[in-house]
């Protein structure tokens, strides 16, 4: 079996299955914060067991975290030691910050936060817990700066057969990182947003802890309605911003095969990359297309007929992956705007509390969909322009990695199933699980 498929599948697999519980720690995390304050400032003791209570399913949810991002590194050696070799210098520079000036604080902190409760001040306690959702942030910005960097090279020189840092500064402050960063920091607030929205309606429903729920329905809402209408705006800046630094995905996600100025956009296509065409194409807005893309009706988008073959990458997984993200999204606003509407009068709402309840999956899938546009939507490249995924893999038989993938969808499952296990049942059982 071929290796570098088996590598790319196992290495997705860990990817996606990790991604599950990055986005929550991320967002959570600032949510108890912003809960944890508001007792500090008020003495509400509402809000103390506000914090204990999301806290307790942040600390699982962490837990989980931790123990597949850990793994996931490991294949960088094994499985990736080609590419290793080439971009050490660089991508592995970014990994070393992440682990010791930020993981390691952020798991310092959580101990603090953990055992804090009773030895330090309610302003101290709540202060620690501000520092745990900067950590987060802090590693998730190494994180994206490191795959920004496999999307968008800069910074570096090729010396010796590999790419050695010349400009760390370049690396880190590059446009293509920032907008990475706020696209992926935005969607994870928006899932921890309807995570807490979610289970609040399902309580709500019940009239179980009314006032309890009402206040951590509203936290989320206020979250999830600030970050769903950003993350519509950066979407949009970082799909123009694809059509210069990688026409071949831009042109992907909308299926788009012809280069030229007004460009269409059509609402619903098929794509058939067998003959370079689309087989249905309907509900076309003129220039659309060229607008999204180059803030103007003549701006001229480049057609995958124009990209070699063997530099396209997957259309039809990529041009449906990104859709769905994006309807996912403006239906994050649309209900968040309903909620808004609807914040004063929650329980006597129970068809749109049951639409929340209901939502829950809907940002993870979005995140996964938006992963797959990512990096399905960089191949055939590893390192975009620079080195092909083909020539990264390490010098395996592809039975070691078909059992290496086999044990990793076992054990994944095993802990995925106990750790939504653990999830659902204290959000289940209300605040005084607590």
């Amino acid at each position: 079996m071929d290796v570098v498929y088996l590598s790319r599948l196992q290495f997705a697999a860990a990817t996606m299955f990790h991604f599950l519980f990055v986005p929550l720690t991320l967002g959570l995390s600032v949510l108890v914060a912003i809960m944890e304050t508001r007792y500090a400032r008020t003495g509400d003791e509402q809000y103390l067991k506000m914090a204990k209570f999301w806290g307790k399913l942040f600390l699982i949810n962490f837990a989980l975290g931790v123990v597949t991002g850990i793994t996931l590194e490991f294949q960088f050696g094994t499985n990736w030691s080609r590419y290793s070799a080439f971009v050490g210098d660089v991508f592995g520079s970014l990994l070393a910050i992440e682990a010791t000036a930020a993981f390691f604080l952020e798991s310092t902190l959580i101990g603090v936060w953990i055992f804090g409760w009773r030895k330090l001040s309610a302003k101290a306690h709540a202060t620690v817990m501000w520092f745990i959702a900067g950590a987060s942030t802090l590693s998730a910005i190494w994180i994206l700066t490191a795959n920004a960097w496999m999307q968008h090279p800069v910074g570096y020189t090729i010396r010796n057969g590999r790419a050695e840092l010349t400009d760390f500064a370049a690396v880190v402050f590059h446009k293509f990182a920032i907008l990475e960063f706020t696209h992926t920091v935005s969607a994870a607030y928006v899932l921890s947003a309807f995570f807490v929205m979610g289970i609040s309606a399902y309580h709500l429903l019940r009239k179980q802890n009314v006032e309890f729920f009402t206040r951590s329905f509203r936290t989320g809402l206020v979250f999830g309605l600030i970050f769903s209408v950003l993350l519509v705006i950066e979407g949009h800046l970082h799909g123009s911003d694809l059509a210069e630094k990688q026409p071949a995905k831009l042109a992907a996600m909308e299926s788009h095969w012809e280069t030229k100025a007004n460009a269409p956009k059509y609402l619903f296509l098929i794509p058939d990359e067998e003959n370079e065409t689309n087989a249905v194409q309907l509900f076309p807005i003129p220039n659309l297309l060229s607008i999204l893309a180059g803030h103007s009706p003549s701006f001229e988008v480049k057609g995958l007929r124009d990209i070699p073959k063997d530099e396209r990458p997957p259309v039809f997984i990529t041009y449906a992956s990104f859709h769905i993200m994006v309807g996912l999204g403006f239906y994050f606003v649309l209900v968040t705007v309903v909620g808004w509407l609807k914040r004063n009068k929650l329980v006597e709402s129970p068809g749109y509390l049951k639409i929340m309840l209901w939502s829950i999956p809907l940002p993870y899938l979005a995140i996964e969909f938006g992963w797959v546009v990512a990096e399905v939507g960089r191949q055939p490249w590893i390192v975009y322009g620079i080195m092909k995924t083909s020539d990264a893999a390490s010098p395996l038989a592809g039975s070691q990695v078909l059992v290496s993938l086999i044990a990793f969808i076992v054990v994944y499952g095993l802990l995925g199933a106990a750790g939504f296990y653990l999830i659902g049942k204290n959000a289940k059982k209300g605040p005084a699980a607590a």
